[in-house]
């Protein structure tokens, strides 16, 4: 198994898609919605490390990652060990009927990694980043007992009914509402794309008052349960919560008694350079109260997490978490080697150093007049594309063009932010050095002669 591991991007058909993925393609489009849609000449057949094969024999680096899932890479031998043992077992248990031990001892490891207040803390599990989220929301309203949240501009939380509404972008929402009510939003402090002739320190302290002006224009404080944010936003483009915006979000929480929640579905596991960007936050002082995960946190299989202290989790009624398959034993089995691999490997480690390497390349591409803005925290980057870097106007043909062009040459990116034109930065923590500058060159390639037809 381990020679895709190693490889680097080899097309090896005349035409992407290949023949037999232009078959599998066509079926797909016979069979599934539309609405879930794929722009890319890309079906899978195998994947190892950092690397896919596809049903033709060709070979792409990936920098997606499933979104953010594989950040312990593609078919890792101890997974697949840990999964298959607990598959000859037994698949499942509903953990409102019985008890497994996966579920149990999974709990307690994210009750030693996750930096959320409190002392004694308790996890519970669902299968989703979007379940995840609105669980938090659902345990804030009953401890707080209150019944709003605020969340933020360029905002993703997921595609159930209350996670569209607490997301930004209505087009991942398109004429399915009416939403839930009491769903606030503030402006989530952009410093690329702060007001004119504000510095860095000035535009945080605007970014504060707006935050404080939803008291005002939407709910007053004593009525909101929680604020909830991603520590980086992701699908709104990649773009870090400035630590001293948190502290004075975290600062007006306490001083209401509402409850701050880290969306960290994307941020967690590795990516930011340690477990949870939620570790920067503590150390700065602003811990969240409510911290959920997903994504990466199981390797690919579905599994997501909401931990809190057990105060703010005992206040929830019995009946009222839970689900059929959530903490399903094979996720759990899958989840507990993973967090084995991040210690063992120290891929959070390994994620300072290659968003280091990214970063540091991106900006020599400045020389090519599109690259806006360079940003992140970790191996979760950014890059936004605009026509004129003093204009900042968004690119978004430019990104399009980019990522088909580097699809076609082995090199699997995609799209974030609110015009379109961020290229994410969300490759396996486990790609080797040699990858990583394979991919690099194709990028640049692809930039050169995307400008060249765009």
């Amino acid at each position: 198994m381990t020679e895709l591991k190693y490889a680097l991007p080899e097309i090896k058909t005349e035409t992407l898609p290949g023949p037999n993925a232009s078959d599998i393609i066509k079926r797909r489009e016979n069979a599934i919605p539309n609405a879930i849609k794929c722009g890319y000449p890309l079906v899978v057949k195998r994947g190892e490390g950092a690397m896919i094969e596809d049903v033709d024999g060709n070979i792409f680096l990936d920098w997606v990652g499933g979104v953010g899932v594989m950040n312990a890479g593609y078919s890792q031998p101890e997974v697949i060990a840990a999964v298959k043992e607990q598959s000859e077992r037994f698949f499942h248990v509903m953990m409102n009927i019985g008890t497994h031990e996966g579920y149990v001892a999974l709990a307690e490891e994210m009750n030693k990694l996750v930096p959320v207040r409190g002392e004694t803390k308790k996890t519970m599990f669902v299968n989703s980043g979007a379940e995840a989220d609105e669980n938090a929301v659902k345990i804030a309203k009953q401890y707080t007992k209150r019944p709003n949240i605020i969340v933020f501009s360029g905002a993703f939380h997921g595609r159930t009914a209350m996670t569209m509404a607490m997301t930004s972008k209505k087009a991942y929402a398109y004429g399915m509402g009416p939403f839930p009510d009491g769903v606030y939003r503030a402006e989530f402090p952009y410093l690329y794309r702060k007001p004119n002739g504000m510095s860095d320190d000035e535009a945080v302290e605007y970014y504060i008052e707006r935050f404080k002006a939803v008291f005002e224009e939407c709910s007053p404080p004593e009525f909101v349960a929680a604020v909830v944010v991603e520590p980086v936003q992701g699908e709104g483009g990649f773009i870090p919560a400035p630590i001293e915006w948190v502290k004075a979000v975290r600062k007006i929480c306490d001083e209401h008694g509402i409850l701050l929640v880290a969306d960290e579905v994307q941020t967690g596991f590795g990516r930011s350079g340690k477990m949870f960007v939620s570790e920067y936050w503590k150390e700065a002082g602003c811990a969240p109260d409510i911290m959920t995960s997903a994504k990466s946190i199981a390797a690919g299989a579905p599994l997501s997490a909401v931990t809190a202290s057990a105060e703010i989790m005992n206040s929830c009624r019995a009946g009222t978490l839970g689900g059929t398959f959530s903490g399903n034993a094979l996720a759990c089995a899958s989840a507990l080697e993973v967090i084995k691999i991040m210690e063992k490997y120290n891929l959070p480690g390994r994620a300072a150093k290659i968003g280091m390497r990214f970063r540091e390349f991106m900006h020599t591409l400045e020389k090519y007049g599109v690259i806006g803005d360079v940003r992140g925290i970790g191996a979760m980057t950014g890059v936004e594309l605009v026509k004129d870097v003093k204009t900042k106007e968004p690119y978004p043909e430019l990104t399009a063009k980019l990522i088909q062009t580097a699809a076609q040459n082995g090199l699997i990116i995609e799209n974030a932010g609110t015009y379109g034109n961020v290229i994410r930065f969300l490759c396996p923590l486990v790609v080797t050095d040699e990858q990583l500058e394979a991919g690099l060159k194709i990028f640049e390639n692809a930039l050169a002669a995307a400008l060249k037809t765009v």
